[in-house]
């Protein structure tokens, strides 16, 4: 099985150094690139092989490039950015990718920055990710120290500058356009859209985020072409994931499948199955922001349209498991307490909303529930939903409570009635 992304890391997790990441083919598709293709024709491969951006919200990575304007006309300077501020609960896959194969993702940068024709990148790095940091701040030198970086990269007249920039360590900076507010130094808070980034973006020039896992698919397209990234999937949808299991399975982690793999091979056979004692109740199939899905749905397959037609979202592809002892009033507020804090306090129902449903599941879970906290949730809800707050985290946040008062609602009432949580 083909696994381009992590077949190439250390058992040990160690990182490859520049020298041993070219042995095993590295850089040779930047050569590729900047050498003998255009940025449209580098733009049209990407989008043809199907490459969905990997950081939650699947969009056509080549076609999200296409928006950025070309020629010499286009405003200057121009920018790439990779999100790597990885905060969304029960995700560490990208965390992975830095570690172990660091110029990777540089790589990926150089040619997607190529195909945009931007000026300076930024890989925009998660606060605590420190171990990260260090490794990805010796491949650059590494990088630049080899000329792959900086004026003139491979004799192609291209050039691109490259800096890790650490978050301040808040949710809301994955938020690309609040994440371009917190580099540019002010309070990182989202911007109205339109204008879209890769038209107005850092600095009022056009720019592109993508995920890091995302990036790190790059190189490997440029190199085998469209054909085989597709090849590599179960499904319609082109190339690997990596899939994440965290909870009570025997061997929670990490592993690249093809994308379109099923959610029971992937707790079954790849954690593990349930721990001893312990029965499968749910799962939030992608981050925290997702719907909870049951027992029902684990043969859908892990991918984007899939996992949608199922009532929830692929996300960023890494499961959090519930187990049949686990309280889900319990689980929910502590989801609910998280986007409460990370909340920016832009706008008035996710600032207001968020901490008045964690403070009412926190009162259901502790036995002080009121037969009509379940209805003032449900508003909530609607209320906190897509298109009534000024980004997205309140209804990201609304997804596992709305999923969990269904699923779970005798779980909910059982609190009400019995003025205590049954699982303590």
């Amino acid at each position: 099985m083909d696994r381009p992304l992590t077949g190439d890391m250390r058992p040990d997790g160690r990182p490859l150094s520049i020298e041993e990441y070219e042995e095993k083919g590295g850089y040779q598709a930047a050569r590729k690139a900047l050498r003998g293709m255009a940025p449209k024709e580098v733009q049209d491969l990407v989008k043809n092989a199907n490459l969905r951006g990997r950081g939650g919200a699947g969009f056509n990575t080549g076609q999200k490039w296409s928006f950025v304007p070309l020629g010499d006309e286009a405003p200057r300077p121009k920018y790439l950015i990779a999100n790597a501020d990885e905060m969304e609960p029960g995700t560490f896959k990208d965390r992975m990718l830095m570690e172990g194969n660091p110029h990777q993702l540089i790589e990926g940068m150089i040619i997607s920055a190529y195909a945009i024709q931007a000026d300076i990148s930024y890989i925009f790095l998660r606060w605590a990710y420190k171990v990260a940091a260090s490794r990805l701040e010796e491949a650059l030198a590494e990088a630049y120290s080899s000329h792959y970086l900086g004026e003139n990269i491979f004799g192609s007249g291209y050039s691109l500058e490259m800096h890790l920039h650490t978050s301040a360590g808040r949710y809301i900076c994955g938020e690309e356009t609040a994440l371009l507010n917190a580099l540019e130094g002010k309070r990182a808070t989202p911007r109205a859209k339109p204008p879209f980034p890769q038209v107005s973006g850092l600095w009022g020039k056009p720019t592109v985020v993508n995920n890091p896992e995302t990036l790190c698919n790059i190189p490997h397209i440029i190199n085998n072409g469209a054909e085989w990234y597709k090849g590599l999937g179960r499904s319609q949808e082109g190339g690997t994931k990596i899939y994440g299991v965290s909870g009570r399975v025997k061997y929670p982690g990490l592993w690249e499948l093809p994308i379109g793999t099923t959610m029971r091979e992937i707790i079954e056979e790849h954690a593990g199955g349930m721990k001893e004692g312990y029965r499968f109740r749910s799962v939030i199939p992608g981050g925290a922001s997702t719907e909870f899905l049951t027992e029902e749905h684990l043969d859908v397959k892990m991918d984007f349209d899939s996992v949608q037609k199922a009532g929830s979202r692929l996300g960023t592809g890494t499961m959090i498991v519930i187990d049949d002892r686990t309280c889900p009033v319990g689980a929910v507020h502590n989801i609910e307490q998280f986007f409460a804090q990370e909340s920016c306090g832009w706008c008035t129902p996710c600032r207001e909303g968020l901490p008045w449903v964690a403070k009412t599941l926190h009162a259901i879970e502790n036995g002080q529930g009121e037969p009509g906290d379940l209805e003032i949730l449900q508003q909530h809800t609607d209320l906190l939903w897509l298109n009534k707050t000024f980004c997205a985290l309140a209804p990201g946040a609304m997804e596992p409570l709305k999923s969990a008062l269904k699923i779970f609602r005798d779980d909910f009432v059982r609190h009400i009635v019995e003025k205590r949580c049954p699982w303590k």
